[in-house]
């Protein structure tokens, strides 16, 4: 029996038997694993509660004919709870979960920038450091950035003309000029190019300070342009609250 550590992100978890549990996490060094907690639904278990979605751990893990078995679990971050008892922050959090999940989809290949990426959101929406929506919405500009779909909010999309430009085209991937511009485009706020361009570089003094109506018309492009590159629609964003 092989053992090896690693950091990870409880991806989820659902019931296997009458005791144990199937935990999908995605790690630092080794990607997606999925793993099994024996016994981690009894009370006494030594660790049960550190393998709940959105928990960062430290583990131990013992390699699996087909799924591998956790065999230790320390807490590097104890962001279940925080999340979990917030109904903003939890229909927040789950997208992110989902989208993390969808976009490492072989298991046991490292996607290191992925699983940062994931781990510094899941942290800023635990601790609160800014307006839930806005870290979903940077999580998954830069999440499917870092996947090879990177948007473009000032350059045209197809052309690269220099911007700024007025129209935003899902299927171009971004900002379009008007030779570029095809029917159905959206016509974005400036204002709104703007909030995008700083939600996928981090530039949080420039989001932070957005309008709301700004904030709102940059997530549902957001959501539109992430449900195009994932293929199918994500089942948790239609219970994100946005206020």
């Amino acid at each position: 029996m092989s053992l090896y550590r690693d950091e990870a992100i409880v991806l989820r978890t659902h019931k296997l038997g009458e005791a144990d549990r199937i935990v999908t996490l995605l790690t630092r060094r080794h990607g997606k694993v999925r793993a099994v907690g024996k016994g981690v639904r009894r009370t006494t278990s030594r660790f049960g509660s550190r393998l709940e979605p959105f928990m960062h751990v430290d583990l131990q893990l013992s390699t699996g004919r087909n799924l591998d078995i956790v065999t230790q679990a320390e807490t590097l971050g104890p962001y279940g709870r925080a999340i979990a008892e917030d109904y903003a922050l939890y229909t927040v959090g789950t997208v992110m979960l989902e989208t993390a999940e969808r976009l490492v989809e072989a298991e046991h290949e490292p996607a290191l920038q992925q699983y940062w990426l994931l781990v510094g959101a899941v942290r800023a929406l635990a601790t609160r450091e800014h307006t839930p929506g806005l870290v979903l919405d940077s999580y998954l500009l830069r999440a499917l950035a870092v996947a090879g779909w990177a948007p473009s909010f000032a350059d045209c999309a197809r052309c690269g003309e220099p911007g700024p430009h007025h129209a935003f085209s899902v299927q171009s991937g971004g900002a379009v000029c008007g030779r570029c511009r095809p029917p159905g485009s959206a016509s974005p706020a400036p204002e709104t190019f703007a909030l995008l361009a700083a939600l996928i570089s981090g530039d949080w003094v420039v989001a932070d300070a957005s309008a709301e109506r700004h904030r709102g018309e940059a997530a549902g492009l957001v959501a539109a342009f992430s449900q195009f590159h994932l293929e199918r629609r994500l089942r948790s964003l239609p219970h994100v609250e946005r206020v």
